[in-house]
C-alpha cells in the first residue's frame, strides 16, 4: 500500500485515545472566547498571538503556557465547552473510546471548586455518550512539582465523584519529580479501587519507569520512551503487557525526538511492546489522532499490519471491560 493509502486505512480505523490531557486541547480560538466571557485580561490581543506563543522548545515552557491558558476556565460552562470541543474533534478521527486525563489541582490552586471542573467535564462526557455513542473514562492526574500533600488533598476533594473517577494519574515536570515522591497517595488510590498510571520515561530516565512500575504499581505507562534504553526493562514490559501510551508529536514539539523520522514507535513494534498512539496534548503540539498516525506512517517504515496493531492495542490497553475490548477489537478486524 502507499503512504496514502496507509494514511486513509489509519484514519478508518476505530481507536481509543489513551493519553490525553483534556486541558491541553484548549485551541486558541476557544482560549480567546472563553477569556473575554469571563472577562479576563489576557496578555494576547488576538487568536494569532495566542497560537503565536503556542511554539516552544521545552517541556517546561510548554507547561508554562499550558498553565496560563488554564485561567480562562472558571465556570462548568467552560469546562463543559473545553470537553465537547475535544470530543468533537476525536469524533471526526473516528476515536470510539477517550480516557481522558484533567488537572484539577491546576483549576483549585487558583480558586475554581473540584466539582465545577469535574461536573462539566462529567455532563460533556454523558453528552458524547448519548449522541455519538462514544464511551469515555475520566483520569485525575496529580501535578508532580507539588508536594505530595497536595496530591492527597486532592484525592479527598475526589471522594464524592470516585464514581465518575477511573484512575488517577501522574504528569507535569518529570525530571526532579521521581515516582516514588508519590508512592503513599497511590497506594490509597489503589485502595479506593482506582486504576493507576504515571508518565515516566519521557523525560525521566529508565529508573523512573522502574519505580512507577515497583512502587506506584501502574496498571498502564504514560509514554516510556526512554524505557528502551533498558533491555531488561523491555523484556519486562513486554512480559508483563504493559500499554505504552505514546505521543509522537508531542516528543518532537517537546524535543524529545530531533526528528519525527527518528522516533521509536517502530522499534517498539518490532520489540513487542504494546505501544500506542495518541494526541497528548493536541492544541499546542499540532495534531489529533489522524495527525499522530499520518505523522509516523509519512516518516516511519509502518506497515498495514502495524497500523492495525496500533489500533487493536489501543482498545486492548483502555479500561474497557473485557466484553468491549473484544467488541471494539472486531471492528477493528472488520476495517
Amino acid at each position: 500500500m502507499s503512504k496514502s493509502d496507509l494514511i486513509a486505512y489509519a484514519a478508518a480505523l476505530p481507536k481509543a485515545e489513551l493519553h490525553l490531557h483534556i486541558e491541553g486541547s484548549l485551541e486558541p480560538e476557544l482560549l480567546f472566547k472563553l477569556g473575554k466571557r469571563n472577562n479576563i485580561d489576557l496578555p494576547f490581543k488576538s487568536v494569532d498571538e495566542i497560537r503565536a506563543a503556542y511554539e516552544f522548545s521545552n517541556l517546561q515552557d510548554f507547561l508554562d503556557i499550558y498553565y496560563q491558558g488554564m485561567s480562562v476556565l472558571r465556570t462548568e460552562e467552560d469546562f463543559f465547552d473545553l470537553t465537547m470541543a475535544y470530543l468533537n474533534r476525536a469524533r471526526a478521527d473516528n476515536v470510539r473510546h477517550a480516557e481522558i486525563f484533567f488537572d484539577p489541582q491546576g483549576h483549585t490552586e487558583r480558586g475554581v471548586p473540584f466539582d465545577v471542573a469535574i461536573s462539566g467535564i462529567s455532563t460533556a462526557l454523558d453528552m458524547a455518550k448519548v449522541q455519538f455513542g462514544m464511551t469515555t473514562k475520566l483520569i485525575m492526574c496529580f501535578l508532580r512539582h507539588l508536594p505530595e500533600e497536595d496530591a492527597f488533598e486532592t484525592l479527598k476533594q475526589a471522594e464524592n465523584w470516585l464514581d465518575r473517577i477511573e484512575a488517577v494519574g501522574l504528569d507535569s515536570s518529570e525530571v526532579g519529580h521521581p515516582p516514588s515522591k508519590f508512592e503513599r497517595v497511590f497506594k490509597a488510590a489503589r485502595e479506593r479501587d482506582l486504576k493507576l498510571v504515571a508518565h515516566a520515561g519521557e523525560e525521566g530516565p529508565p529508573e523512573y519507569v522502574y519505580e512507577a512500575l515497583d512502587l506506584l504499581r501502574i496498571d498502564r505507562l504514560d509514554h516510556g520512551n526512554r524505557s528502551l534504553e533498558d533491555t531488561v526493562l523491555v523484556e519486562r514490559l513486554v512480559k508483563e503487557e504493559m500499554t505504552l501510551t505514546v505521543c509522537p508529536l508531542s516528543n518532537l514539539k517537546l524535543c524529545v525526538v530531533n526528528d519525527i523520522k527518528n522516533h521509536p514507535l517502530k522499534r517498539m513494534l518490532e520489540l513487542g511492546l504494546r505501544a500506542t498512539v495518541n494526541s497528548d496534548d493536541p492544541s499546542y503540539f499540532g495534531g489529533y489522532m489522524n495527525d499522530n498516525f499520518k505523522a509516523v506512517i509519512e516518516a516511519l517504515d509502518l506497515t498495514r499490519e502495524d497500523i492495525k496493531t496500533l489500533a487493536k492495542n489501543s482498545f486492548a490497553g483502555s479500561f474497557l471491560s473485557d466484553g468491549e475490548k473484544r467488541a471494539q477489537i472486531a471492528a477493528v478486524e472488520m476495517v
